[in-house]
């Protein structure tokens, strides 16, 4: 391939890459590396830049387009960048227009003055979401992701991320649909549905169709389909459709990545978020009454202003209370222009700390978890040569299976994090 493409941050991302490398390829670019980027924290921006000098050190002749949140968001750093020859917004990074107009550009020259490098609109006036039909994952995995909805409506204090997608806007079940079947004609076992907000899904289409009665319709109609999985939602939004396909239809997947950030009241109302301490408690117990085996998986920000060792605290006991098993923590990073980064802010030291002992916590709660898998039998989808996902997206050790393929195995135990057959 003549396009390369370094993907950061999250599964959308990992979709939109795909669409990418399609339309950069079609459009005739040639000998690029293209960067998409994530703006979640600062660190993942500054990931970004380091990945571009890095990459420019080591192959001084391929050129270099930057796209994805931190492009939008701080598409004037990335500008300023000499390494970097072109800025390409979140929205046009999925036209193929922006691509061809790309090439041209790219292809006649070099020294595009840094002004004439940035290619980004507007992501607040993005309405609409439309289809993007890949025919199959390049990267050969058996999982493949599928955007359903993009964007956020919600402002969460602590979160740029809006700003860098826009509006929530969903997809129409037909299409996803129509993708679903596409990737498992191509030969993926398992399908992951993608979005920002994906549990607003469908409040911007007719008759407001939600998350749950999409899955419903992607059972029903791909009955070919072996596995489906939810990415991360947000419990609040979780509708009574959504309950029904978890504790009903053994195709999808028995977890769950919840968005729950804090396990304190007074800090919750702090970041904007729409639930209380309560509310999540009750949500994953109700869930594990629904699929008494499921797996539950959560974000958690440790050091979030004002967040005392006390409230810090009933973070920690959450990961407990809540029978939480895979853990996505965030040590807080202020995000410039979000209301967050205008509070008191912790120190450093405390903040990295409080994220280690999240961490930790986490480990324990897995360890708990691979424990009781001993002894039992589990589909295990084969990522890889060395390794698959149980239904519950636990890793798993494999020597030597075919990628791809479902195999079901008894567990014998667990090291270093997996489990052993």
């Amino acid at each position: 391939m003549s396009v390369e493409i370094l993907t950061f941050g999250c599964r959308l991302n990992a979709f939109e890459s795909e669409v990418i490398a399609l339309k950069a390829e079609s459009a005739g670019l040639r000998d690029t590396v293209v960067i998409n980027s994530c703006a979640v924290t600062k660190e993942a921006v500054a990931q970004a830049r380091q990945a571009i000098r890095r990459l420019k050190r080591e192959r001084p002749e391929r050129r270099v387009v930057v796209t994805g949140c931190a492009a939008q968001i701080e598409s004037a750093t990335f500008a300023d960048m000499a390494e970097v020859d072109r800025i390409i917004g979140n929205d046009d990074k999925l036209r193929a227009e922006a691509w061809r107009a790309t090439s041209a550009a790219l292809n006649a020259g070099r020294g595009i003055a840094a002004s004439a490098k940035i290619a980004v609109g507007d992501i607040m006036a993005v309405r609409a979401l439309s289809p993007q039909l890949l025919p199959g994952f390049q990267n050969g995995l058996p999982r493949a992701f599928v955007q359903v909805q993009n964007g956020c409506d919600h402002r969460c204090t602590f979160c740029v991320i809006p700003f860098g997608r826009g509006p929530s806007r969903s997809l129409p079940m037909a299409s996803v649909v129509d993708q679903v079947r596409a990737l498992v004609g191509h030969g993926h076992a398992e399908i992951v549905l993608t979005g920002v907000d994906l549990t607003s899904y469908g409040g911007d289409l007719p008759n407001a169709p939600k998350l749950g009665l999409l899955a419903k319709e992607i059972l029903r109609q791909v009955p070919e389909l072996r596995r489906l999985r939810i990415s991360s939602v947000d419990s609040i939004e979780v509708d009574r459709d959504l309950l029904d396909v978890i504790a009903d239809d053994a195709r999808l997947m028995p977890h769950l990545h919840l968005s729950l950030q804090s396990g304190c009241d007074l800090i919750l109302k702090r970041m904007k978020r729409r639930h209380s301490r309560q509310q999540a408690i009750d949500f994953c117990t109700h869930l594990q009454q629904l699929r008494p085996d499921i797996a539950l998986g959560a974000d958690l920000i440790a050091g979030f202003p004002t967040e005392s060792e006390e409230m810090f605290m009933r973070s920690e006991q959450l990961v407990e209370e809540c029978g939480l098993t895979l853990l996505h923590v965030f040590p807080y990073s202020p995000r410039p222009g979000t209301p967050a980064a205008r509070m008191p802010q912790l120190n450093g030291d405390v903040i990295r700390e409080r994220a280690r002992r999240l961490r930790a916590a986490g480990e324990v709660a897995l360890r708990r978890r691979l424990d009781r898998e001993i002894g039992r039998t589990r589909d295990i989808l084969i990522e890889s040569k060395s390794q698959g996902r149980t239904e519950h997206f636990l890793p798993v050790a494999i020597d030597g299976a075919r990628p791809g393929a479902v195999q079901r195995l008894r567990i014998g135990g667990h090291r270093a994090g997996r489990l052993t057959v």
